[in-house]
């Protein structure tokens, strides 16, 4: 009986941290969007001086003894300004293939969002 109540203190710990880390994504995701919002947008000349990406692995039981893995990909590219400041955003696919290291153009950014690239 003791046993029964001291997992269902924790499940009920476990339980709160979850939803807990579930709201702080929403509402950090929520005011870098507002955030981003209130910058202006700035075009700045730059150069591409490196790329990467970042591959995260889902694992899901679907409840009938059957496992669903899935992956999803994140793109960066890094820009370097006539000043030597770096600043790596986060960017699409799309983007992401049709930009090279050593490309230069205008990067247009707004905060912390990736606007676009033009290539000179």
């Amino acid at each position: 009986m003791m046993g029964f109540n001291m997992f269902s203190g924790m499940f009920s710990i476990v339980f709160i941290l979850i939803i807990g880390m579930f709201i702080f994504t929403i509402v950090k995701g929520i005011s870098e969007w507002s955030s981003n919002n209130k910058q202006p947008i700035i075009p700045v000349e730059s150069v591409i001086t490196s790329k990467r990406t970042s591959v995260t692995h889902h694992h899901h039981n679907t409840g009938d003894n059957m496992m669903h893995n899935s992956t999803s990909t994140s793109y960066y590219v890094t820009f370097e300004f006539g000043n030597g400041e770096r600043l790596e955003l986060k960017v699409s696919g799309r983007d992401y293939g049709l930009m090279a290291e050593g490309d230069r153009g205008v990067l247009s950014f707004q905060g912390t969002r990736f606007i676009s690239f033009n290539r000179k």
